[in-house]
């Protein structure tokens, strides 16, 4: 059940309206430009990566969160990974780049593109767009992503396709576990808690409060088959649901208080 109250209290749009969304506004023109000059310079996008954590970082910090990272360790468990997470809000992508400690690539929608600063940086920083609505085009996004992923780069996947409109989880497409299994690399379950309270669907005030990324244990890939793929997407469902319901996932590591930390 969401904590968020309805109406939302008037010195909370009001500090959203006047304090926050300018300030994130400023800092999204100011590093989106920065990162968008230094990709002259680097075509790796090490850079761009390093600017958008700051961004990130800011971000959640503008909005008046923290976040807690729940089994931390399972980050450090493979090189080369592919990660699903539960998509609740606009949120979501800063509280990502401000957890993950290493260089990722994303798969977005394709829709996003076209949008100043926002499609300008996911076209020079290397992200790979993804049309849900043609197969052809799917499966050549689906490609390059395995590519990606056979080369040494970690892949971030929403594998719900869009925002939750109630803060449940969603039918999930098999994307995430068909790139897991081409490039046979592990498929790490993560969820995010406190994020559609902070800012939901067709909302555009921010509602402080604790937010939490839960990592699970990697699910292994190895040796599985395209025709595994349904099963495989239905394990990190599974996953998924056993984090946000505090298991910590099928066979994961117990989550305790000691493995908490803020960023």
């Amino acid at each position: 059940m969401s904590r968020r109250p309805n109406p939302l209290p008037l010195a909370f749009r009001l500090c959203t309206n006047w304090i926050q969304a300018p300030a994130f506004a400023v800092a999204t023109i100011f590093l989106g430009s920065l990162s968008l000059l230094l990709s002259l310079m680097d075509k790796s996008g090490r850079i761009q990566h390093n600017i958008s954590r700051v961004w990130a970082r800011l971000g959640v910090s503008i909005a008046g969160c923290s976040v807690t990272i729940r089994g931390r360790e399972n980050l450090q468990r493979v090189p080369v990974a592919v990660y699903a997470c539960n998509h609740t809000s606009y949120m979501d992508t800063p509280v990502i780049f401000s957890s993950l400690p290493f260089q990722f690539r994303i798969l977005a929608k394709k829709e996003l593109w076209p949008i100043p600063f926002v499609g300008w940086w996911l076209n020079r920083s290397g992200q790979i767009p993804i049309d849900t609505a043609n197969t052809h085009a799917t499966l050549s996004s689906l490609g390059k992503g395995v590519k990606a992923l056979r080369g040494g780069m970690p892949l971030f996947v929403f594998p719900e396709g869009g925002r939750t409109p109630d803060g449940e989880l969603q039918p999930f497409l098999s994307g995430a576990a068909y790139l897991a299994i081409r490039a046979q690399v592990p498929l790490v379950p993560l969820a995010l808690e406190g994020v559609y309270d902070l800012l939901p669907i067709h909302t555009r005030h921010f509602f402080p409060g604790p937010l939490t990324l839960s990592v699970g244990e990697p699910i292994q890939t190895k040796g599985m088959t395209a025709r595994q793929t349904d099963e495989l997407n239905a394990q990190l469902k599974s996953a998924i649901e056993a984090l946000l319901h505090g298991s910590g996932g099928r066979g994961a590591t117990p989550i305790c208080a000691e493995e908490t930390v803020r960023v």
